[in-house]
């Protein structure tokens, strides 16, 4: 890690909100991806900017972009995870939750990243040991805070783990109604805003591993101190997969027994009595 990689990191998340931001309201040309899934003008030019702040700075680096693919040889053992435009169909329809996300995997591990939320001109950045917000060029550190009691849950596909957990149906659990409030932002700027205490907690399903979507959002969580395991509390990115990012503690035991409930629902024998 060096002072240069997270420097760079958020330049190259700000160029690519400054794209997003300069296209919003504007007529967008789509790109179907298939599966319901799609990339705009602004996805594949905030992807562009990136990557050229990227390559100029490290040509000998590998990238990993959502819209163009990996390129680069990788050699050195250290690859760029770029998400240009995290929340594609709030933007599109004109809802500002959105993020453009950069993080760098050297070997591993995330190094250093950077979420920049393009509306609120706000960065969340790490450089592997703290996290920070940055805003009108003032660096604070961010604090995980469960007061707000809000739980952020990813409703969108693939849902691999479907027959034991989907957090869809935490939403109708009453143990959850009971403790927390349910919110779905769709971009996982909201990941980040568990570091900054903006949210109790977030719960994704899926095979995280290589994904430019949460790599920024977990290496934040990460450093700030948060409580960051697979929906069966593993290390992430290992057995089942799946992300539960809680606050403190408390909020991340809550939201596994919440998950353990649907796996006891979804057995052949039912709840367990204990």
């Amino acid at each position: 890690m060096s002072i240069m990689d997270q420097t760079l990191a958020v330049a190259a998340a700000e160029a690519g909100a400054e794209v997003v931001r300069s296209h919003y309201g504007s007529s967008l040309t789509r790109f179907e991806k298939g599966a319901g899934d799609f990339a705009t003008t602004a996805d594949v030019e905030a992807e562009k900017a990136i990557l050229e702040v990227l390559r100029a700075a490290r040509p000998h680096d590998a990238v990993l972009g959502e819209e163009s693919g990996r390129t680069g040889t990788g050699q050195n053992g250290r690859t760029w995870l770029v998400d240009p435009l995290c929340g594609t169909l709030n933007y599109a329809v004109r809802n500002m939750l959105a993020s453009a996300n950069v993080a760098l995997r050297e070997g591993t591990r995330v190094t250093v990243a950077a979420c920049a939320d393009p509306f609120n001109q706000e960065t969340f950045w790490t450089d592997g040991v703290t996290a920070f917000k940055r805003h009108d060029g003032t660096d604070e550190p961010l604090t995980p805070s469960a007061e707000s009691r809000l739980i952020d849950l990813n409703l969108d596909p693939p849902f691999p783990n479907r027959d034991t957990f989907l957090a869809a149906r935490m939403l109708a659990d009453a143990g959850f109604m009971d403790r927390f409030r349910p919110r779905v932002v769709s971009t996982t700027l909201a990941v980040a805003w568990v570091a900054a205490g903006r949210r109790a907690g977030y719960v994704t399903d899926g095979d995280l591993r290589d994904s430019v979507h949460f790599a920024a959002g977990i290496a934040l969580c990460q450093a700030a101190g948060c409580v960051v395991t697979g929906i069966e509390g593993q290390p992430v990115h290992t057995g089942v997969g799946g992300l539960v990012a809680a606050a403190d503690e408390q909020t991340h035991a809550a939201l596994l027994a919440l998950i353990r409930n649907q796996r006891a629902v979804s057995s052949p024998d039912g709840p367990d009595p204990a």
